[in-house]
């Protein structure tokens, strides 16, 4: 996932789509722990996405109190 993709999304879309990522890497660790995973790499990848989000939603909050 890109960040232009991630910027063009609404705060909802963005809420849903850390949710999402989460139950993700819930599930490849839990892959992870029990030597079923196939790619390890997808794990550093949803995380990142992760942490894309999170400070996408937190520059807007910001932005929006600064207002």
């Amino acid at each position: 996932m890109k960040a232009s993709e991630i910027r063009e999304m609404s705060a909802d879309e963005l809420n849903a789509k850390l949710i999402d990522l989460k139950a993700e890497l819930f599930n490849l660790r839990f892959q992870h722990a029990v030597n079923q995973l196939e790619n390890p790499m997808r794990i550093k990848a949803v995380k990142k996405d992760i942490a894309r989000v999170n400070t996408l939603l937190r520059e807007r909050e910001l932005k929006d109190s600064a207002n």
